[in-house]
């Protein structure tokens, strides 16, 4: 079932960098919006925290790379507890989506939007949440 309308924040997950994304269902629209630093848990937690409290989404959205051998690696497992562990914290429904090639997508698009590679850099994760967010949608 498909939740109630209303916005949805979206998350690449990376042990460095964690990019967040917010959307729409009912318009069907998708926006990059912030850049995590993902090493710092506490402040990474309390920046997320702020987000929901901003946006106050219905749904969370978590990018969850899945090997082509089928076997969770890692990263899988940390992007699957790290999307569990906000299910828990917020009280939201999470759904994961297969999040591969996401980061080269975006990217492209950002290479094609005219971008900068230092800006390339900064943008890519919140880009890639992006696309993971239109992926759902």
């Amino acid at each position: 079932a498909m939740p109630e309308a209303g916005a949805v924040l979206a998350f690449d997950y990376g042990t460095r960098w964690i990019g967040v994304a917010v959307g729409d269902r009912t318009l069907g629209s998708a926006h990059a919006l912030a850049r995590i630093d993902a090493t710092r848990r506490d402040e990474s937690a309390a920046a997320i925290a702020r987000l929901i409290e901003e946006w106050h989404p219905v749904e969370l959205v978590v990018g969850v790379p899945r090997p082509d051998l089928g076997r969770d690696d890692p990263l899988t497992r940390s992007a699957r507890a790290f999307g569990r562990a906000l299910g828990r914290r917020h009280g939201l429904p999470v759904v994961e989506i297969d999040e591969r090639y996401t980061s080269v997508d975006a990217a492209s698009r950002l290479r094609e939007a005219g971008a900068r590679p230092a800006q390339r850099r900064t943008l890519n994760d919140p880009h890639a949440a992006c696309v993971i967010l239109e992926a759902s949608l």
